[in-house]
């Protein structure tokens, strides 16, 4: 069974959500706030965390940002329905997916799946090592190198340079990545995909020849260079 860690100040929801989810077999724990989601979120005692955007005492930004600079742990953001700048916000601070509310059993339970089967994917790799110019990426560790120094990837982003990695100079369509990653097929609009990369181009130092690292394809994809 998976442990899932939720935090949200709705109580009514949360029950909701802590029934339909224990029928699912996951354990859960809650939070009703950011800071004791926080302390419990950094005991590494959960699969994935379920969070809020707007909470008292530390919103779920907030909270994100500070668990971002000692984990790495999934996090799938949960969101007013159509708030983009939550939605941007949270993508850009390395959450791992985000779910507008409302939304139905299936759709969280679909999310929350993907998720974890990325995070099954990640501990199954190949012992080997994957290398492109100055980037080793080593699956089983969970570690990636780049000129000497370790970066630290949210487990999205590890897959997406991942992906990158094993297919260099191809072209890697948005839609594709989406479903493969993510687990959801692309929507209009959906920048999930963008922010995963923006975060990865951002965390990775500058190619010694000053080349960029990937290429844009207007309305096809992108290309790892």
């Amino acid at each position: 069974m998976k442990n899932l860690l939720l935090i949200d100040d709705d109580k009514e929801f949360v029950n909701w959500l802590v029934s339909f989810l224990s029928l699912e077999n996951f354990n859960i724990e809650t939070a009703h706030d950011g800071e004791s989601g926080l302390q419990k979120a950094l005991t590494g005692d959960y699969d994935l965390i379920l969070l809020d955007c707007m909470m008292p005492r530390m919103n779920g930004l907030e909270m994100l940002k500070l668990l971002r600079q000692k984990s790495t742990m999934p996090v799938l953001m949960l969101t007013t329905k159509g708030d983009e700048i939550d939605k941007v916000l949270g993508m850009e601070m390395a959450a791992d997916d985000y779910l507008g509310k409302p939304f139905s059993e299936r759709e969280l339970l679909t999310r929350i799946r993907a998720i974890l089967r990325r995070i099954q994917h990640r501990k199954s790799a190949p012992q080997n090592k994957i290398s492109h110019l100055d980037i080793d990426l080593f699956p089983a560790q969970q570690q990636v190198v780049c000129q000497a120094f370790t970066i630290e990837l949210t487990a999205t982003e590890r897959l997406l340079l991942e992906k990158f990695l094993r297919h260099p100079g191809e072209l890697l369509s948005k839609e594709a990545l989406s479903e493969q990653l993510l687990g959801k097929k692309l929507q209009p609009f959906d920048r999930s995909i963008d922010m995963h990369l923006s975060n990865l181009r951002r965390k990775l130092p500058t190619r010694a020849d000053g080349q960029t690292r990937v290429k844009n394809v207007r309305g096809r994809g992108y290309i790892w260079l």
